[in-house]
């Protein structure tokens, strides 16, 4: 059987043009990509695209052989086939679109060095905030698939949220946004005892929740997982021994202010005055 990387890489290969033409997802994506461009003035040419690896390569030699001996076949289907036949190939055989690939990667090295040449200090530093925006989207995304593969509970829903699932099917409109916008509405015109009824099945969702949590993070600290288990909170014990510093501060302020007061500077001296006269 081939890897699912190489199953999962082709299949994207192959499926690009497909879904740059009619999926949505396409368009969110590029929109994701605009607010580095707000900052051109006058933009340059986007950077250049990074070169295919030699099973790729092979992946796009090979699609429309494998696609014209089976026309009824999915893409995914299609593209397992041709992993299984790379996997077949020997390195002699695979040698031709290895080097190919080394090639256009010495282009592209070249082409993106000329490319941030061009770049002024404020198209550069948006670049690399979306760069970062996309890593830290790629990390928390990771993590999530990291956590569900183990197990970890569901967050508990909302009243709201109990309440969309139930009625979602009947609510009215023929789009996302249409059924949201209309279930809004069912929810702000329901009365307070009929809302009550969602609250408790929160609250018992909370419950739920909690409950689960603990026996997961429980099970992942006996089996050596302590990195994904939530740390105790300590925020309230810091605050309070700021809180009697900052109250042994004032203290020490309205005491020293004290002393400087005129009343306790004239009490001062008349002890001074006095303290001779007993003397003599």
């Amino acid at each position: 059987m081939a890897p699912l990387g190489l199953i999962s890489a082709g299949a994207r290969l192959l499926a690009a043009p497909l879904l740059g033409v009619f999926s949505a997802a396409s368009a969110v994506r590029c929109a994701r990509v605009l607010p580095a461009a707000r900052w051109f003035g006058t933009a340059p040419a986007g950077p250049p695209k990074r070169p295919l690896t030699g099973y790729m390569r092979f992946v796009k030699q090979q699609q429309p052989v494998v696609s014209g001996q089976h026309p009824d076949v999915k893409v995914v289907e299609i593209v397992r086939k041709i992993a299984q036949q790379w996997r077949a190939l020997t390195p002699e055989q695979k040698q031709p679109f290895q080097q190919a690939s080394l090639q256009e990667r010495e282009r592209y090295k070249a082409a993106m060095e000329e490319y941030h040449a061009q770049l002024t200090p404020t198209q550069s530093a948006a670049i690399m905030s979306e760069k970062r925006l996309k890593m830290a989207r790629r990390r928390a995304l990771r993590k999530k698939r990291e956590l569900t593969s183990l197990g970890k509970p569901k967050r508990p829903r909302t009243a709201f949220n109990i309440f969309m699932a139930e009625h979602f099917e009947e609510a009215k409109g023929t789009t996302m946004q249409g059924k949201m916008k209309s279930l809004m509405d069912d929810w702000k015109k329901l009365l307070a005892n009929q809302k009550q009824v969602y609250v408790q099945l929160a609250e018992d969702d909370k419950i739920r929740y909690k409950n689960e949590m603990k026996a997961w993070e429980e099970h992942m600290v006996e089996i050596g997982r302590e990195d994904v288990v939530r740390r105790k909170e300590r925020a309230p014990r810091k605050v309070a021994k700021r809180g009697r510093k900052k109250s042994a501060v004032k203290a020490k302020t309205k005491s020293a202010a004290a002393k400087r007061s005129p009343a306790n500077k004239a009490a001062t001296g008349a002890k001074k005055t006095a303290t001779p006269g007993k003397k003599a």
